[in-house]
């Protein structure tokens, strides 16, 4: 049995859950969500807990108990506390700001690059070069961070670019001077 996939979800007082048609739908302070699961799982809400079981003892089945429960697990504390990703922006002249649900970035070409947020996810900036993304959805949360990053990745001769906060960028030395 899948040491992940047999742990039981605890479900928080102030969280909200039901399983329907494949689908878990959980509600809580930070947002809602659905989460879809393949209708060979199992699963089932007792006692303020969701379980994940398997049927069979099958390649796929194995596969999926563990990723099952992972992704609702993800779920539940998603709307219970919230996930968050920062990016640290480096380089003279480089910043962001946020108007609504908009951030826009000056990252040193000759336009600023414009993000609109989804619905359900946040974005606020501490000093100009500190952009903080809040969402319940963590996959989301992911995916626009790395969007963000991708616009300007660091670079490791002169370290100027965006940056996840707890990346560790290898800096390389440039070319020797003639001697």
């Amino acid at each position: 049995m899948s040491r992940i996939g047999k742990m039981p979800i605890k479900v928080p007082e102030k969280v909200k859950v039901a399983i329907k048609d494949n689908a878990v739908r959980v509600e809580g302070p930070k947002g809602k969500l659905t989460v879809p699961f393949h209708p060979r799982m199992l699963v089932k809400l007792e006692g303020g807990e969701i379980l994940v079981n398997r049927p069979d003892e099958e390649r796929e089945s194995k596969g999926l108990h563990g990723l099952t429960r992972t992704i609702i697990n993800n779920a539940v504390y998603g709307v219970s506390t919230g996930f968050e990703e920062v990016l640290e922006i480096a380089g003279v002249g480089y910043r962001a700001e946020v108007k609504g649900a908009e951030l826009t970035l000056a990252v040193g070409f000759s336009h600023p690059v414009v993000f609109t947020m989804p619905e359900g996810v946040t974005c606020e900036v501490d000093k100009q070069t500190r952009v903080t993304i809040r969402g319940a959805d963590k996959r989301q949360v992911g995916m626009i961070a790395s969007k963000i990053r991708s616009v300007r990745k660091m670079e490791p001769y002169k370290g100027k670019g965006i940056k996840y906060a707890d990346e560790k960028v290898r800096r390389k030395v440039g070319k020797q001077g003639a001697a």
